[in-house]
């Protein structure tokens, strides 16, 4: 543990509620007293939120009532109070437009919770896709002690002796469906057997990418996040945070001093070592600059290049899931075998240097962990291109496509809209080749709205049939992380607002040179000039409600999204509320 003054009881932030001896005090003690509490009970001991995106339409956090009372035991034997707070659940399931249009909500949602309440420190739970982003990036600007606990990965998918990876054989069977390969029983075995346990998807989709970046920055206890959801170790960790929670507070170990330059780095490494969902860039930028870290696409793409990846877990890696990365030795394994690429003095949610919580981590697989001498792929996962088609940046996932379109050019076929493309590509008699680039657009940030995951377009029946699997696709949208193919994603800036995306014909020849980070419409300059000026922007998408505000304040995919007000003045915290 760093150097720094241990708080004594009345420095704890919950004292400014209970500690003055005047009316407005004397209220909330009563209140507490109303709730059952003695005055032992919660004066001069530490108030732990646990905060819980717990809800029954979110699969992925089945088990959080459960684990909620784990954290409490475990504040209790550190001597403090829990208290549960319900935030917003956003499961990428049944969340619809999008998930992502509400995790800036419940960003602001953990945010003004911390802020308004009496707490001292919180415990995150999260998992599903976009809760990891949103409660790091509120609790980074609520500035207290904060401890992120994540809902673990789900068991194994199985069917007909075969093993299966949420989201990626989903792809995978229904195309074969489409082709007539499987029969309508046979889906519904994969539908049955695709999900079997509470927990986030298996594969190395957003949300083990997400939570993988959390214990990588030091936000989780060591390796917590590779524990299946299922795992007896999961209840054990549970607890664990609540006692740690408590001497976070004592120790005032907030998040300024967690979340660093150093850290971001260490995230952003690790995130490309694991194959990471094409989300971690959105994400990872906008928590890196709620820290007050200007983390851009070039320093990704740089990183991107030099940091070969050596999680051969789906969909990215070809033969495992994340319970087979837990038993092969989970993250601290993979941490430990490129420690002297990472920065190892920074501090985590321990009170001790990353190097520290690394030691006597070892593989137990190595064709799971692969050593960096012989890893799945030689670079790492994500690459970043640029061009008069984004000029702002767009990504790309270069191990989980076809080597062919790494180098390719082609003819543009284009939709505005996602239902003009999803009854095209099911169309028998369509005008496509494998040759063609199909593009999707108006689905960006403010063109979704939301930002959706529709970036994974299906590939035509016509083609379908004819025995292809992957070819080139372009959207503003994002992608499933469980999600694989030639699909450059988050084009910006956007159609929907303009972006060189909306000036893009259908028979124009699109060509992406990835060795060289390019994406280019072969279209005259002058050309453009001329669409540019026949441009018209669509119709609001929003004219009331919580829409409205995102519409307008959304910053582009290379901003990560975030709104523009809760970015002024990086790294600085919400500030304390008035006690009158």
């Amino acid at each position: 543990m760093t150097d720094h003054k241990r708080r004594s009881p009345k420095e704890l932030r919950s004292a400014r509620w209970f500690a003055p001896d005047d009316l407005r005090s004397f209220g909330h003690r009563s209140r507490m007293m109303q709730l059952g509490y003695s005055e032992e009970e919660f004066m001069g001991r530490p108030i732990i939120g646990v905060l819980n995106t717990w809800s029954e339409l979110n699969s992925c956090h089945g088990h959080f009532r459960q684990r909620a009372d784990d954290v409490k035991r475990g504040v209790a034997q550190a001597g403090g109070l829990a208290v549960e707070l319900p935030s917003l659940s956003v499961d990428e399931s049944f969340t619809k437009p999008t998930s992502m249009l509400y995790r800036n909500l419940l960003a602001m949602e953990t945010e003004e919770t911390i802020r308004s309440h009496p707490l001292d420190g919180v415990v995150l739970m999260g998992g599903c896709d976009k809760t990891t982003p949103a409660l790091v990036m509120g609790a980074i600007t609520a500035g207290v002690p904060m401890i992120y606990l994540p809902a673990g990965p789900m068991l194994r998918g199985h069917f007909a002796g075969k093993i299966l990876g949420s989201g990626s054989d989903a792809w995978k069977y229904w195309d074969e469906r489409r082709a007539g390969k499987i029969t309508d029983e046979e889906w519904l075995g994969v539908q049955g057997g695709i999900a079997r346990s509470y927990g986030t998807c298996m594969t190395m989709g957003t949300a083990s990418t997400m939570t993988a970046i959390a214990d990588a920055m030091g936000l989780t206890l060591p390796g917590a996040s590779s524990i299946p959801a299922a795992d007896s170790g999961h209840q054990r960790m549970s607890s664990q945070c609540g006692r740690r929670i408590v001497e976070m507070v004592w120790e005032d170990l907030t998040p300024d001093r967690i979340v660093t330059e150093a850290a971001v780095r260490n995230a952003a490494i690790v995130a490309m070592a694991t194959g990471c969902s094409t989300n971690a860039v959105v994400h990872l930028i906008a928590i890196a600059r709620r820290a007050g870290v200007d983390l851009t696409l070039d320093e990704l793409d740089a990183l991107g290049r030099t940091t070969p990846l050596i999680a051969n877990v789906r969909p990215a890696g070809k033969d495992y899931l994340m319970e087979d990365f837990f038993y092969a030795g989970g993250l601290r394994a993979l941490m430990k075998q490129m420690e002297d690429r990472l920065d190892t003095s920074a501090i985590t949610v321990t009170g001790k240097s990353l190097g520290q919580t690394l030691e006597g981590a070892q593989v137990y697989n190595p064709d799971v962990i692969r050593p960096l001498s012989n890893p799945v792929y030689h670079e790492g996962s994500l690459a970043l291109l640029r061009g008069n088609l984004c000029p702002d940046g767009a990504v790309i996932k270069p191990a989980a496509c076809d080597p062919k379109f790494h180098t390719h050019q082609g003819p543009a076929l284009v939709f505005d809209s996602y239902p003009e493309m999803k009854a095209a590509v099911e169309d028998e008699n369509l005008d496509v080749t494998p040759d063609h680039v199909l593009v999707l657009r108006n689905a960006g940030p403010q063109g979704g709205p939301g930002f959706p995951e529709w970036g994974m377009l299906p590939i035509p029946k016509a083609l379908i049939k004819q025995g292809h699997r992957d070819m080139l696709r372009i959207s503003d949208a994002r992608m499933s992380g469980t999600s694989y193919g030639a699909c450059v994603l988050h084009v910006a800036p956007e159609s929907y607002v303009g972006g060189p995306l909306s000036l893009l014909r259908t028979g124009d020849i699109v060509r992406i040179d990835l060795p060289n980070r390019r994406l280019d419409m072969l279209v005259s300059d002058d050309e453009l000039e001329e669409r540019r000026k026949a441009w018209t922007r669509p119709e609001p998408r929003f004219e009331r409600g919580y829409g409205y505000m995102f519409s307008k304040h959304v910053t582009q995919a290379d901003k990560g999204c975030d709104f523009d007000y809760l970015e002024r003045g990086f790294g600085r915290t919400a500030g304390e509320p008035d006690i009158f």
